[in-house]
């Protein structure tokens, strides 16, 4: 496996992938948050909004994201971002292919970010993900490598 500087002939691939690895995950969301709340940041459903937003992020940042490729086929990628305010990197975005999963991808997709966003001076790193049951498996993967957590409180108020 190599990871790559991204490469706009791969976007679609990209935006595939990313379908495919939450696909499991938004079932979950919407059985753990309040239905208003799912219905709001997901009105034509979550494949057209993420579909839109991962696209929308490769394509104004695609210097801060890379590729996970093994013999010309995607396995994964991974976004990082820098904000100097806080000396901080932030790993933006992070998916593998459900078929290349539980190989290591995720974890070295992860370091790769760490590595680029340490070489810039940064003094910590950040990844953000939900809390609901479907991110379970995220949260553990983050903080298999380190990370810890600062519990956030977000509260929504149907209007």
């Amino acid at each position: 496996m190599k990871i790559l500087p991204y490469d706009k002939s791969y976007r679609d691939q990209v935006i595939a992938l990313t379908l495919d690895a939450w696909r499991p995950v938004f079932p979950k969301t919407k059985a753990d948050v309040p239905l208003f709340v799912y219905e709001n940041f997901w009105p034509q459903g979550w494949e057209i909004r993420q579909e839109t937003d991962v696209g929308a992020h490769i394509d104004s940042n695609p210097g801060e994201v890379w590729l996970a490729m093994e013999n010309d086929v995607l396995l994964g990628f991974v976004g990082a971002a820098i904000h100097p305010e806080d000396r901080m990197g932030e790993v933006t975005i992070i998916a593998v292919s459900p078929d290349h999963q539980q190989r290591g991808i995720g974890k070295a997709l992860l370091a790769f970010a760490e590595s680029y966003i340490k070489d810039k001076g940064m003094k910590m790193v950040m990844v953000e993900t939900v809390g609901d049951s479907g991110h379970e498996p995220a949260r553990k993967a983050y903080e298999s490598q380190g990370y810890v957590q600062w519990p956030v409180a977000r509260y929504f108020k149907e209007l």
